[in-house]
């Protein structure tokens, strides 16, 4: 983002949009700069601070609060086209948008207009709704966006923390049990195919 004098995070409100595996270590982050942190609250249930002090919140609420909204939502039914207008339009003026999960997650039409109402300050984005980012897209040439390539995962740590899932999985399918970690399609844990001890009958 191009021009001006920046400003400090001491002090801020980051408003966190997926508060889990990604959002929680980014709201350790924000609090050693010293800003106030909140969350988004989907089930309405937790009307009290975590054991971080992060309060939960409904999202119109942050979205009206927050200096900074960070999303770091799995993409899915609920979460595809969740910054629409209406919501972008809720944001703080002055507020910055950053996306580092999907993007889809935006409606980037209406970021784009955003941006160039300057309805909000600025958008810093490591994904696209198309990727990669088509050439005629506006959001390479405005001066109020940032845009970065979502290759920050590509660490040999995170490969072995892959394989080490896959491992997991795999065990848990051939056992007939519940893998420790997510399942993205739990309908393939249903499935009548052969487990271990049917092998090779």
């Amino acid at each position: 983002m191009a021009g001006g004098i920046g400003g400090s995070l001491a002090g801020r409100t980051l408003g966190i949009l997926g508060y889990g595996r990604h959002g929680r270590p980014i709201a350790r982050l924000a609090e050693a700069f010293g800003m106030k942190v909140i969350a988004w609250d989907r089930t309405g249930t937790r009307p009290k601070p975590d054991e971080f002090g992060v309060r939960r919140i409904p999202l119109d609420d942050l979205l009206e609060r927050s200096d900074i909204v960070s999303i770091h939502l799995r993409l899915s039914d609920e979460s595809r086209g969740l910054m629409d207008r209406e919501k972008l339009w809720k944001m703080k003026p002055g507020a910055i948008l950053i996306n580092t999960s999907r993007g889809a997650i935006i409606d980037e039409a209406a970021l784009i207009d955003a941006l160039r109402a300057k309805r909000i300050a600025g958008a810093g984005l490591d994904v696209f709704a198309v990727e990669p980012l088509p050439s005629s897209s506006p959001l390479r040439t405005m001066s109020n966006v940032l845009l970065t390539p979502h290759v920050g995962w590509q660490v040999r740590d995170v490969f072995h923390e892959f394989v080490e899932i896959a491992a997991d999985q795999l065990d848990a399918w051939l056992k007939n049990e519940l893998p420790k970690s997510d399942v993205l399609n739990p309908d393939a844990m249903q499935t009548d195919r052969p487990r271990s001890g049917e092998l090779g009958k």
